[in-house]
This record gives structure tokens, sequence and C-alpha cells, in this order.
């Protein structure tokens, strides 16, 4: 099946367009939410070929697809969407919409309600407030992923070259890529504020604006009555409780100014109440928190060493799987602006290198061919660092293969943490983040560790091989 075709075929499952509220997409996930979805609905999605697995997240239904193919995915089904929506606007009916016909098939033989209960309870065990402002909290890095991966990777291979050759540092070309490796930090607070303002309902450059305020270099000159400013003071969480308070400032603001100033008289406004905030207020809550989080991170691995590695390490994935992995997004960004490193993601990500272990256990002892086929597919880029194929399609549906996948991960987790190996990017793991560490070796050490003991884990615990015909 082509990716336009896999498009079509979910759209015709989850559609038609009023049923959809929104879509985007992650670096491995089509991300829905939907007014109505049905047992029998994720079903069919499931059986999908070219669908890894699904994960309903509070009222978002997640669709994983993996790197690339998601993007791709996304921006047909996008597609779709608008079409039919142009659609029903010129009054197109559903015999001319193959969409909206499938849409009838598949609900004309569920149970009246069946969908509303489900979404129901899917709100009640998953939507809970916390949850929901982590996601939220997240949406605003999903975007800034790529160029922490791009920004990284040139200080990662840079560094390497340096090293082999440390003549070549004088170079202005070595000069110039270093700061493009560098750029991502320069402009994070700006870009962070603009996401925020979105995310929560402002004006993404009025965020953006405000983040750039608190981040000028000439607040270093400013004094009030001994108070002296700083900028960047409180990092990334003092950018992003401005653009949040000023995004609800906004949307208070509008409510009540007349139509006529509201144009002139709201950005005003929140510019300046907000900056003034954000400067006397939210700057130094938000640097008292900044090194809370700092510290926090620091002395956790630095002083429980082994045992933080391994406690970090091996729950992981079921944090991943319980979705309160989100906490941790905003985390890796403030120690990345606060150190220029994050020294939790080598020990996280070890959880998936122990998934490749507990994989390559599977393969040895099952007798199952489409296991078997399914583990060769998915072990290429479970080493790249992409493990939802191995999560959700092995070690997970089997069982106990996902227990050794976790003691596997917090052995080489524990590596990681007693040598403080930290990253200069984030959302890359397995082989790949090895070149945007600081200790490679020892990286790789871990990450061999952990499919080591993922293996062994696996091979002692056992697991019940299923049979050939219930695949």
């Amino acid at each position: 099946m082509t990716l336009e075709a896999l498009a079509k075929e979910i759209f015709q499952i989850v559609g038609p367009a009023t049923n959809i509220i929104k879509a985007e997409n992650c670096m491995t996930r089509l991300r829905l939410e939907l007014k109505d979805q049905t047992t029998s609905m994720l079903q069919k999605l499931k059986s999908l070929d070219g669908i890894l697995g699904i994960h309903e997240n509070g009222i978002e239904l997640q669709i994983i697809l993996g790197p690339g193919r998601a993007t791709t995915v996304t921006t047909y089904f996008k597609a779709l969407l608008q079409e039919q929506e142009k659609n029903e606007e010129s009054g197109e009916s559903s015999l001319d919409n193959p969409s909206r016909a499938s849409w009838g098939c598949l609900t004309a033989h569920m149970p009246i309600g069946d969908g509303k209960a489900l979404q129901e309870n899917i709100k009640k065990r998953n939507s809970t407030p916390t949850k929901l402002l982590l996601k939220r909290v997240a949406n605003i890095f999903i975007s800034l992923i790529p160029a922490f991966i791009a920004c990284g990777l040139v200080t990662g291979i840079l560094n390497i070259v340096l090293k082999t050759f440390p003549e070549l540092a004088v170079s202005p070309l070595a000069s110039l890529l270093a700061l493009m490796g560098g750029s991502v930090f320069f402009a994070m607070n700006i870009l962070v504020g603009v996401n925020a303002a979105k995310e929560f309902g402002g004006s993404p450059m009025l965020g953006g604006t405000l983040a750039a305020i608190i981040s000028h270099p000439g607040l270093a000159a400013i004094s009030f009555e001994g108070f002296e400013l700083a900028p960047g003071r409180g990092g990334i969480i003092a950018v992003l409780l401005v653009a949040i308070f000023a995004a609800w400032l906004e949307k208070k603001l509008h409510q009540v100014i007349p139509e006529i100033l509201d144009l002139f008289l709201t950005p005003l406004l929140v510019l300046l109440t907000a900056g003034f905030v954000a400067i006397f207020l939210l700057q130094p809550f938000g640097g008292i928190l900044s090194a809370a989080i700092g510290d926090a991170a620091s002395v956790s691995i630095e002083k429980g060493g082994i045992i933080t590695g391994f406690i970090l390490g091996s729950l992981w994935l079921p944090m991943v799987m319980l979705g309160v992995h989100q906490a941790m997004t905003p985390i890796h960004a403030e120690l990345l602006s606060r150190y220029g490193v994050t020294i939790l993601l080598p020990v996280l990500a070890m959880a998936g290198a122990g998934q490749v272990g507990a994989a390559i256990a599977v393969y040895c002892k099952s007798k199952n061919a489409f296991l078997k086929k399914t583990i060769v597919s998915a072990l290429p880029i479970g080493a790249l660092g992409v493990g939802e194929p191995l999560i959700y399609g092995v070690t997970l549906p089997l069982g106990r293969p996902f227990i050794g996948a976790c003691i596997g991960g917090g052995c080489g987790g524990a590596v990681q943490a007693a040598f403080m190996v930290g990253a200069s990017a984030m959302g890359i793991s397995g082989i790949p983040l090895a070149a945007v560490t600081n200790n490679i070796t020892i990286y790789l050490s871990g990450l061999f560790t952990a499919y080591i003991v993922g293996f062994l884990a696996t091979w002692s615990i056992g697991f019940q091989d299923p049979q050939e015909n219930s695949t």
C-alpha cells in the first residue's frame, strides 16, 4: 500500500471531516482528535498494513507510522480533509463522497451511542488535567525537535572532527559550523515563546516578542532601586510562564475591550502588562524553578549514580505507556538551555536499547514466522532509536519481553549515569545519539550493555510463543 493509499484508508475509517477536530503529526505518529471513536474503528485501524500501532492518549488518537512516513501520510490526510470540507461547503451529498459513504457503512452496524460511551471512558481514564497540561507543554517543543537534531548533529560531528584534527579549529569553516550548531540555542527562547502562545490560544508573535524582551542583552544595563535585571533569567521556564500568562490575558482582554479598539489596545496592554509581570515576577520565579530543575537533575545523577540511572532507565518504557513521559520534554529543553547538554536523555535512551536486545532474544527463541518477520523489519529502526514497532509489535503484546527490555534499559541507564554522559540535542536516540554525546565511548558501552542485558533477561524470563494461526 502506498502512503497516499494508507492516508485514504485511515481517512475513510475515522471520517467524515465533521468527525475530525484536529489532525497533526510528530516525528513518528499521526495525531488525531475525534468527536467520536468506536472500538470497531480502532480494530480497523490496527488491521491496516503500514500502521505499527495505536495509542490512545486522552482524547487524542495516535496512529504510529514511523519516521518520515508520519509526515507524508499526514500531508495526504490533511489534503483529503480539506477537500471534503470544501465539498461539504458546496453542498455535495454523501452519495458523491466515498469517504462519507464509507463512514455510513462503518457506523451502520454499530450500536447507537457506542462511540460516545467509548470516548467518555477514554476521557475519564486519561484526560486528567495534569496529562492534558503535559501534552500541551510537550506540543510546544515537538516542532523544534528537527532543529535540535540538526544543530546537535552538526555540533557533535564537528567535535569529533576537531578532536581528530585539532588544527582545523582556527579555520573559518569550523567557526561557521560551530555557529550553525549553536544557533538553536541562540533563538530557542523566541521559538518557544511563539509556540507556547500559539498552543495556549494567544498571538504567536506577541509570545515571541515577550520572549525576546526577557532575553534581550540590554536588560543587563538596567537597574530599579537595586533590583538588577538579567537577560535570560529563568531560561525556558520563564518563557513558558510569560507566554502562557500573555495568552490568558489576551483572551480576557478580547472579551472586554470594544471591537473598534481591540486591534490597537489589546496587544499594547498585553505587551506592557505581561512584560512588567515577566521581568519583576515571572523571571525571578522562573529562575528559582529553573535552578531547582537543573540542580535536581544534576544531583540525582551525580549522587544517585548507577541506582538513579537504573531506576530511570527501567521505568522509562512504563512512563511512555502511561503518557507521563511528556513531562521530560521541557526539562530536556531547560537543561540544554542551562548547561548545553541534557544528562537525562542518554539515560532514558537506554530503554529503547533494551527493547532491541529483548527483540533479538524473541527472534532467536520464537518459531512464529510472522513474529520473526516483524522483528527483522523493526530491528534496524529500533537500533536507530525508533522503538514503537518493537514496543507495539513485539515486546508489549508478549508481556515478559517488555519486562526484559525494562531490565536492559535500567542496566544501560546505570552505565550512562555512572559517567554522567550528556547529549547536546533531543529528539534522537539509539545509535545516532552517540554523535551528540560528550563521551561517545561510554555512551556506546551503555548502549551495548542494554542490548546484552535486555537479551539475557528476556531469554531467562521466557515468553509464550504465539501460534502461527494467531497472527
